[in-house]
This record gives structure tokens, sequence and C-alpha cells, in this order.
């Protein structure tokens, strides 16, 4: 099943082959998948969720340092459906890694679509355009190895200003207001733009939690909740994601 096929509706279509628990979704059970924890779906129906090509995906980042970066896969599905949901031809992300979300969504742009993938680190983009390239969407996806910022600066000088359907931000945590900002230029009205790592593993909720990260996630949180030029939703799956729809 690809992802973004009404996959997560399927799930609760199982009929005697899965039990109430298992196709609970805030089932409150701590998985390991891949290396990062992640709050949801049991591993059987996390199974059923996997495109083989997003699997396969999943299973060579699960080898590599830092594989606690890759978002989960019903996250990566709720992205994918997001996008779908918009009709959206322009996206943009902030934060590759080894290309998990973004093929996800590549994989429901239509064939005259355009992602914009800004990563820094070359090794890990090296993984993401071998997983476009098999999965047939290099075509939709617009590369840029570099500084984020530097890229989303250089779409602006460039005239695409409210030119972008969807972006989502997955980088450098302390640096999520300055990506904010630019995006918020590039993505047109009633666009979306979707934050990952807003609960941090929860510790934001914790006041005696005062190490730099988590303040700086937890005061762009409360930014976002104060900024009138969007509505917004907290999404508790994964490491927590906000979606940001602009007025």
């Amino acid at each position: 099943m690809m992802i973004g096929g009404g996959g997560l509706a399927r799930i609760c279509n199982f009929g005697e082959e899965a039990s109430a628990a298992e196709i609970r979704l805030l089932w409150r059970v701590k998985y390991a998948y891949g290396n990062k924890e992640v709050i949801s779906l049991t591993p059987r129906v996390y199974d059923y969720v996997l495109s083989n090509i997003l699997r396969e995906l999943r299973e060579e980042t699960a080898s590599m340092r830092g594989s606690q970066m890759q978002v989960s896969p019903d996250q990566a599905q709720l992205l994918a459906m997001l996008v779908q949901m918009l009709g959206a031809e322009r996206c943009i992300e902030v934060g590759v890694f080894t290309g998990y979300s973004s093929l996800a969504v590549a994989l429901v742009l239509p064939e005259t679509g355009c992602l914009v993938a800004c990563e820094r680190d070359g090794k890990s983009l090296e993984v993401a355009k071998k997983y476009y390239a098999r999965a047939g969407v290099s075509h939709k996806v617009n590369v840029r190895h570099g500084l984020a910022i530097d890229c989303l600066e250089s779409l602006l000088i460039n005239g695409e200003a409210g030119s972008y359907d969807f972006a989502f931000i997955d980088a450098e945590k302390k640096m999520n207001r300055e990506y904010f900002k630019l995006l918020l230029q590039l993505v047109r009205v009633r666009g979306v733009i979707v934050v990952d790592n807003v609960l941090w593993h929860g510790r934001v909720a914790d006041p005696l939690v005062t190490d730099a990260k988590n303040v700086s996630i937890r005061s762009f949180n409360n930014d976002l909740f104060e900024d009138k030029r969007v509505n917004i939703s907290m999404v508790p799956i994964g490491d927590g994601m906000t979606i940001c729809r602009k007025l």
C-alpha cells in the first residue's frame, strides 16, 4: 500500500485480522521502531502502513547515526495526506535527512509538482537522492545542499513569495523562528506550514527543564499560539507536530 492512499482509514477495516487494541491509534505503549520511540501505532499496524520503498528507506536509515531524526510512519502519512487535501503542487522541506518525509510527499505530488528539499548534510542527502531515483520522483525534487536559511532567502530573492502551498520544518530547532518567518512569506494564503518536534519528548511541558533547546522550542510554541497570521493545531503524533494554516 502506498502512503497517502487512505492508509490510516483502511487500518480501521482490518476485519478479523486485527484486534481493537491493535487499531487504537492512541494506544499508550512505547515501541522502538527504527531507533526512534513513537507513541501511537502497534508494530503490526506500522508494518501495514509502510509501503515497500519507504520501508526500505526506514531500514537503511535505522543503521545510520542520527536515525532518531527520521519522522515516524504516521507522521509521514499525515504530511502526505495534508499535501493531497491542499491539492499542493509546490512544497518546501527544511531538513531532509535521508529523505523519508520528502519521499512521502513527492510520491503524492502530481507529475508537474515540485518539492524544494533543503539539507546541509551531504552524506544523508545522497541516501535521499538514491531513494528519490528508485521511486521515480527525482524530477519532482529540487535538492538544495546547504544552509536552509540561504535556500529560503534565495527563493524570496527569486520572486517566489506566496507561490508555495505547503512547507515542513524539521531542522535545527533553535532556528525554527527564522525558518518560519521566511516560510510565512513563501507560502500562499490558506497554505500550510508544519513544524516537527514541538513536544520534544514531552519535556517542553515540564517547567523544570530549562536547557537551551527546550527553552527555544517552548518559546517558539508560544509564539505560534500568539501569532494572528495563522491558525494552528498541535498534533501529538511522533514527537509532536504543529500544523499552521496561513490566514
